[in-house]
């Protein structure tokens, strides 16, 4: 199967791998080179594409809706796909990482992970509902931390064949059929009557819409996934995006990210405090918010009224 979806690799052949030993160590910033996680982000490259082309595949094709009780008793929709895509990533980064723990989204949850040092982060399909209403807005997610900090994120989206990518201190870049990787830096907007809120497609909490009221946006963008949102803001197509729920989960937000911070983003909780991976709960339960970076301060400062107005006190 791996081999009937695989792409050939954007990577240039030449370039050698690090060692097993630096992969393992997580080496300190300060001594990290450019080949550091070469690796590791051919291998989550080549997997998000591998998986994207299987999510394709039922996409096109009559398929079922299911539902499921996830680990923190929520109901889910999901689908052949999301486990099919699941299966092939985590299996394969099982193989080629065998150190290193696992956190997936249609995997069941071990405390083996809470033990090591690194730990992929892995969403088969960010956007189950889209993929579903088939308005195309669905990515597969990958990501890795290393001592609770994201270092390689990728961002697929199958029916676009948009690819973000980026590596810690390396760049954020974007993919895109026929043409050559390019390099992304956030806007540097900071009045909201100019900047583009990134939001979701479905129906729009009274918070929310307090929220945009009182900020005074005056254009937006709505799309499905988070990290399809997420990376808007790492190509300038939108500069701010706002989750006030607690409903992502660790791997919503890995690998997205690092390609935004990586651009020149900022992501923290509601609060401004960052947000913690290879946690034993595996919800952002101070909810998320992406910004330009230049922008991030004082969005958080002006979030604090409308926090306490809802009632919303950080969970620790």
């Amino acid at each position: 199967m791996l081999a009937e979806y695989t792409r050939q690799s954007p990577w240039p052949a030449n370039r050698a791998s690090i060692s097993v030993r630096n992969m393992l160590a997580c080496n300190h910033i300060n001594t990290m080179t450019e080949r550091n996680y070469q690796r590791e982000i051919q291998v989550a490259v080549r997997l998000a594409r591998v998986a994207g082309a299987i999510l394709l595949k039922h996409y096109h094709s009559p398929f079922l809706v299911e539902h499921k009780v996830n680990a923190l008793q929520e109901m889910e929709e999901v689908t052949a796909a999301d486990r099919e895509a699941n299966d092939l990533i985590v299996g394969e980064l099982a193989s080629e990482f065998p150190a290193d723990g696992i956190l997936a989204e249609e995997s069941a949850d071990t405390e083996d992970r809470l033990t090591k040092d690194r730990v992929w982060l892995i969403d088969p399909m960010d956007g189950t509902k889209n993929f579903v209403q088939r308005d195309g807005d669905f990515a597969v997610q990958i990501g890795l931390i290393c001592k609770d900090e994201p270092v390689v994120g990728v961002v697929y989206q199958p029916l676009r064949d948009v690819l973000y990518r980026a590596v810690l201190h390396q760049g954020s870049w974007k993919e895109t059929t026929n043409s050559s990787a390019e390099r992304m830096t956030v806007s540097r907007r900071t009045d909201p009557a100019e900047m583009v809120l990134a939001s979701s497609r479905s129906h729009r909490s009274p918070r929310m819409e307090r929220v945009v009221d009182s900020f005074g946006f005056r254009h937006e963008t709505r799309r499905g996934s988070v990290g399809v949102k997420i990376g808007l803001i790492a190509e300038q197509e939108a500069d701010l995006y706002l989750h006030l729920s607690p409903s992502t989960k660790q791997w919503d937000t890995c690998g997205p990210e690092i390609v935004l911070t990586e651009a020149g983003g900022r992501l923290t909780d509601l609060f401004g405090r960052r947000l913690r991976y290879n946690d034993p709960r595996i919800d952002n339960r101070n909810g998320v918010v992406a910004t330009n970076g230049v922008a991030h301060d004082l969005v958080i400062e002006n979030l604090k009224p409308l926090l306490r107005e809802f009632g919303r006190v950080r969970v620790d």
